[in-house]
């Protein structure tokens, strides 16, 4: 039986850059432990071996894998951030899409007063709302 369940991110590279910007974004966000590949460990030394954050209050984990992979991140599943405001929404939005790709621009399409969508330059899918 599990005892807790905490989404895991696994990047090809840049696990550092994407936490940093994602931290930055979001109240209520930090970095709790940062562990990184030494010399002759399976990882590219210097390389993220796991970190442990917070975004928005959500307990999130992340590597950057040592293996090769034909996958990365699908929008099948997302980041939700219910954003204060419309000028959070907006800064977060721009900030997101930099070197990404927006996948439904921002719009009111009735279930929120404000939403987007948008895979960010490391392939990692948000959702972001307003009211």
């Amino acid at each position: 039986m599990a005892s807790n369940m905490v989404p895991m991110l696994m990047f090809a590279a840049n696990a550092d850059e994407a936490i940093s910007l994602y931290v930055s974004l979001f109240e209520n966000s930090g970095v709790l432990s940062m562990e990184y590949y030494g010399p002759d460990e399976q990882g590219a030394e210097g390389s993220l071996k796991k970190a442990s954050f917070v975004v928005a209050g959500q307990h999130l984990l992340a590597i950057d894998s040592p293996i090769e992979h034909d996958f990365s991140f699908t929008p099948a599943i997302s980041l939700f951030v219910e954003c204060a405001s419309t000028e959070h929404f907006q800064d977060a939005l721009a900030q997101l899409s930099d070197g990404g790709k927006v996948l439904m621009p921002a719009d009111n399409y009735g279930h929120s007063e404000l939403f987007a969508w948008v895979s960010d330059r490391f392939g990692v899918s948000w959702q972001l709302s307003v009211g």
